[in-house]
């Protein structure tokens, strides 16, 4: 099945099926700044627009591997108020769990499939989560949402933005990682964790169209 894909856009992203490769194709993607205006960009806008920020790149990966014979699948990282939240992709190869990630940081990046449960999947995130002053922010991790639960709006190539499926996300049944006690305990990243966090892939200076990323 095309699921609604242009034959280019199915030329461009066919070749794109397996996990890796698919985050191989979603890192030469520039990141969405949303310099005009929040956005939720389909997979068809994202490919057209060419660029994307979490939950686009997610999106999109879901799009991709449902292509490729995947589960479109998802999970929700939830944080504090002072943070942000970050959706990923989710895959299973052999009974363990493993992720696609759209970041703009050196870290919360893609995931091997090792991981038995989605839980153990969102706790991987947990250390390298933190603030500019280190405060460890993750906090909840959403169950799985299964995208094709809205295939009757076209999700993969509508020229809507998905502010649907970004609220359904939101508000499905989270699970906490943390008890208020383990959480009173955290401590801080260390200075020179908090300089590697400043470390980003794609630089809001540059154009958005050019393909040139700050690091490999």
């Amino acid at each position: 099945m095309d699921f609604g894909f242009t034959r280019e856009e199915l030329r461009i992203i066919r070749p794109y099926n397996t996990p890796r490769k698919i985050q191989d194709f979603l890192d030469t993607i520039p990141m969405n700044f949303e310099r005009e205006k929040p956005t939720s960009y389909s997979p068809r806008q994202v490919l057209r627009e060419w660029r994307a920020h979490c939950i686009e790149g997610a999106a999109l990966a879901a799009a991709m591997l449902r292509l490729a014979g995947w589960r479109p699948l998802v999970i929700d990282l939830r944080s504090i108020m002072r943070d942000f939240d970050h959706v990923v992709a989710v895959f299973q190869i052999d009974g363990c769990w493993g992720a696609i990630s759209k970041t703009n940081h050196g870290v919360l990046r893609y995931r091997e499939a090792i991981y038995k449960t989605v839980r153990e999947l969102a706790l991987s995130f947990f250390h390298e989560y933190f603030t500019d002053d280190g405060v460890k922010t993750l906090r909840e991790y959403s169950r799985i949402v299964d995208l094709s639960r809205f295939d009757r709006t076209h999700w993969m190539t509508t020229e809507n933005q998905l502010w649907d499926i970004c609220a359904y996300i939101d508000a499905v049944r989270h699970y906490p990682i943390l008890t208020r006690a383990q959480i009173a305990r955290l401590r801080r990243a260390d200075p020179i964790e908090r300089e590697m966090g400043k470390l980003q892939e794609w630089s809001q200076a540059r154009n958005q169209n050019d393909p040139i990323r700050l690091v490999k």
